[in-house]
């Protein structure tokens, strides 16, 4: 392939800007807020989740409260009821009221051991109540942060943009000097070999491998006519010729 000098040189100011666009591509895919933000949105998923689970358990432990209240109240009222019996005189034999103040010390004894049961659930149910409040302040902690980070990643990537625009239009310019032919090839070096398809032959190395170029190839070159497109033996990319090739 042959192009002029002029326009081999142009390559090394395109790959600078093309090497230029793929660190800002790269700062933007890796800006130190993308993990942050991943990691807050997962916790906030588990928040989520768990939120609803403690919810869910209050609900349940207050049907719980509720059923056990109910008891209480029904054995309060038997115990109320056999108790005014008692109390009437209306049970005379002395068996039935053996057997009535009996039932009244076991109703009591019921209600005792409910109530008991209403007070360990009432405290299961503030416990739960405090973890679906501390959740939820988390939760709302967690939403800040996002929103904070979310604004600074929003800038970052702004700013990246900008100056990717500004360096985008400069290869736009430059990419006009080089010709199609060896525009292309040098396209498809940078898709082979990391974005990287040019190079400059510098005090007699390759600059995309960084090898030391034998005397043979070193020889080749000396020879080889101005427009010739050069090509690194090691790499392949395209070598650029420049007063500093050490020739």
């Amino acid at each position: 392939m042959k192009a002029a000098p002029q326009a081999q040189l142009r390559l090394i100011d395109l790959q600078d800007l093309d090497s230029s666009l793929d660190r800002l591509a790269h700062r933007r895919r890796t800006l130190p807020e993308l993990a942050e933000i991943e990691r807050l949105e997962g916790r906030l998923t588990e928040l989520r989740d768990a939120i609803v689970a403690a919810e869910t358990e209050v609900g349940d432990l207050r049907r719980e409260q509720k059923k056990a209240e109910q008891d209480v109240d029904q054995v309060r009222t038997r115990a109320d009821r056999d108790q005014k019996r008692l109390d009437s005189g209306q049970v005379t034999s002395a068996k039935d009221l053996s057997s009535l103040q009996t039932e009244i010390e076991s109703l009591h004894r019921r209600q005792s051991d409910l109530e008991e049961v209403v007070l360990e659930i009432m405290e299961r149910t503030e416990e739960a109540e405090g973890r679906v409040a501390a959740l939820n302040a988390e939760r709302t902690g967690a939403q800040d942060e996002l929103a904070a980070l979310s604004e600074r990643r929003d800038a970052a990537q702004r700013d990246i943009d900008d100056e990717a625009g500004t360096s985008s239009a400069a290869r736009t310019a430059v990419a006009k000097d080089v010709p199609d032919d060896l525009l292309g090839l040098y396209e498809k070096l940078r898709g082979q070999f990391g974005g990287v398809g040019a190079a400059k032959l510098y005090r007699g190395a390759c600059q995309g491998c960084h090898l030391a170029l034998n005397t043979v190839d070193l020889n080749r070159i000396r020879a080889a006519a101005e427009d010739e497109v050069i090509r690194c033996e090691e790499c392949r990319r395209i070598l650029v010729r420049t007063p500093e090739s050490g020739l």
